[in-house]
């Protein structure tokens, strides 16, 4: 169950609090619906993952929810499902995140169980042993999977000797060697109040959420201890990397160091690979590779802004006898974008589409409080949401020009192909 959220957002609507105990908030207050959405994150993530323990932060992400305080898991769950409190936690390679949605007439007891699992993870044996099963028996099936296989190689050529090449959810080697205290080391280290974002929007007011918000994060260490990570440019531009599999059409990955989401280039960064790849019907490389030649179902490219490197990662799958030719043109269109931007008219739709589909991000509660969550990582300011638009707008073909050239380059690029592709 969702709270639906006005189309349209102001930054008139947010408020930025601090409670008694000075933890930070953003909070929109909704009545429309008797329901409160909170979602926070926390520095840390995979990125923060000990040599030969890759997958230790995901692993956590799926235990702090299984036991907590004076529950075990069973214990647990059944007091969620009790009150219909929805809770879950996540890791990816920079953060940890968790999510909360709770009716207004149980927050009491919905805030107290995110208090208790975020402070008092129980890590007890059954639940470990059993996430553990399930991570490795997720991890037998991306062993065969060439999409999982592909995307995998190339993290690990393109950020080779670097926390970003590991797998976030670890390896069939790593899982196993995880311990209880690896567990608890983990949550020391990244559960803290220094580098915590927290968005709530729903029926609540401000002076009820700052009480909240110091009894669920308030007993937190002031500071973590996570490691520092250094920055990198992603690696392997040109290289193709081939793994063998014995089936008849070939997973590829291709990509090559991006921009950082601080870059004053990034809003017409996001409008040039809407024309490269991130229109889903619009973009050059559905035109040309699927309606055009039909070499694929499904063509992409996107920016990923980790906090420590700029990337583009774009993906496709095609018959192996057809693997040159959907790269020569991938290239192609890449060389393309870099030396002449984007035509007038593409220029014009992906800026329609990105304004128009903008408002989509805040069409229910827990997508809105995630964005509030999102511009406080990015530091892009309480005033953003009515920005943004006019940002997007504002980007000429001048603009667009420069970020393709910066974004692609020579219009070379790193590819992972998982298959066995011929003439390559």
């Amino acid at each position: 169950m969702n709270a639906h959220m006005p189309i349209t957002s102001h930054a008139s609507r947010i408020q930025q609090i601090v409670s008694p105990g000075g933890i930070e908030a953003w909070l929109v207050e909704d009545y429309t619906v008797p329901l409160i959405a909170l979602e926070f994150a926390m520095e840390g993530g995979a990125a923060q993952d000990p040599h030969g323990r890759s997958g230790l932060a995901n692993m956590l992400s799926g235990l702090i929810d299984e036991g907590a305080g004076p529950y075990d898991s069973s214990a647990f769950h059944e007091r969620l499902d009790e009150y219909a409190i929805e809770l879950h936690f996540r890791a990816d390679r920079d953060q940890f995140t968790g999510h909360l949605k709770t009716l207004v007439k149980h927050r009491d007891e919905a805030f107290d169980m995110l208090r208790l699992a975020i402070n008092e993870p129980r890590f007890d044996t059954e639940p470990v042993e059993r996430v553990r099963a399930q991570i490795l028996a997720g991890l037998r099936q991306e062993m065969n999977d060439p999409d999982s296989m592909a995307s995998r190689a190339f993290f690990r050529v393109a950020f080779a000797g670097h926390p970003y090449a590991n797998p976030v959810r670890g390896t069939m080697e790593t899982i196993p060697t995880i311990t209880r205290d690896d567990l608890i080391s983990m949550h020391r280290k990244c559960f803290a109040r220094d580098r915590l974002k927290i968005g709530v929007v729903g029926a609540i007011d401000a002076k009820a959420l700052g009480k909240a918000l110091d009894a669920m994060f308030g007993a937190l260490p002031e500071k973590g201890e996570r490691a520092s990570i250094a920055a990198i440019v992603p690696q392997g531009v040109g290289m193709r990397d081939l793994i063998d599999l014995d089936i008849p059409q070939s997973s590829v990955r291709f990509g090559a160091p991006g921009l950082l989401r601080t870059d004053p280039d990034w809003v017409a960064a996001v409008v040039v690979n809407h024309v490269l790849g991130g229109g889903v019907f619009s973009s050059r490389l559905f035109r040309e590779v699927r309606e055009k030649r039909g070499l694929a179902y499904s063509v992409y490219s996107q920016l990923v802004p980790f906090d420590h490197a700029g990337l583009y990662i774009g993906g496709t799958s095609t018959k192996n006898e057809r693997v040159k030719e959907s790269l020569d043109l991938i290239g192609a269109e890449i060389a393309s974008l870099a030396k002449d931007g984007p035509q007038d008219e593409e220029l014009a739709t992906a800026k329609k589409y990105l304004i128009g589909s903008y408002a989509l991000r805040f069409d229910t509660s827990t997508k809105l409080a995630d964005q509030l969550v999102r511009l406080q990582v990015e530091k892009l300011g309480v005033d953003y949401m009515d920005r943004r638009n006019g940002l997007v707008a504002a980007v000429t073909r001048e603009d667009a020009v420069r970020a393709a050239k910066r974004l692609y380059g020579e219009g070379q690029f790193l590819a992972t192909i998982v298959g066995r592709p011929e003439g390559l």
